[in-house]
């Protein structure tokens, strides 16, 4: 599975909105400056968000986005088939080739086999991942204390 840049840019917007949520609305600039976004893409992509419902929108001097539920409940398949669409990691093969016409092709049916344990797993992994998971593996990353203070004598 590959994931377009406006996919990689939709959930860096998400991660900005995730470990944004309970401090309410994020400025569109705040997110493009942090996440390297170019705004009129990111204005781009978030409307598609909207449009979606993973995220809600204020107008205004003080307007911007939020999340329009928890991040523990959009999970990466659900908005990678919206923003990407069909999940899959490869272009399905034709049910029989040029030269096979007449009975199935044992090896291509091998392969589509394959295909489908793969596209089955990645799918397990995006159903199970979610903006929360992204942001806690983020802070992670950053080296932030997840869930709390953390202290060391």
């Amino acid at each position: 599975m590959k994931l377009s840049l406006r996919g990689e840019y939709a959930l860096r917007a998400l991660i900005v909105l995730g470990e944004n949520y309970d401090r309410g609305i994020v400025r569109i600039q705040a997110i493009a400056e942090q996440r390297d976004i170019p705004k009129r893409f990111l204005e781009q992509i978030l409307n598609d968000l909207k449009s979606g419902g993973f995220v809600e929108s204020r107008r205004g001097v003080s307007g911007g986005y939020q999340l329009a539920r928890p991040p523990e409940e959009i999970t990466l398949a659900a908005l990678i088939r919206h923003v990407e669409g069909a999940l899959g990691p490869t272009p399905v093969l034709a049910e029989r080739s040029a030269r096979h016409r007449h009975g199935p092709d044992e090896v291509q049916a091998a392969i589509r086999s394959v295909m489908k344990e793969v596209r089955e797993a990645i799918l397990k992994v995006l159903d199970n991942v979610t903006v929360a998971d992204l942001c806690e593996r983020a802070r992670k990353l950053r080296g932030e204390a997840v869930g709390g203070a953390d202290y060391v004598i």
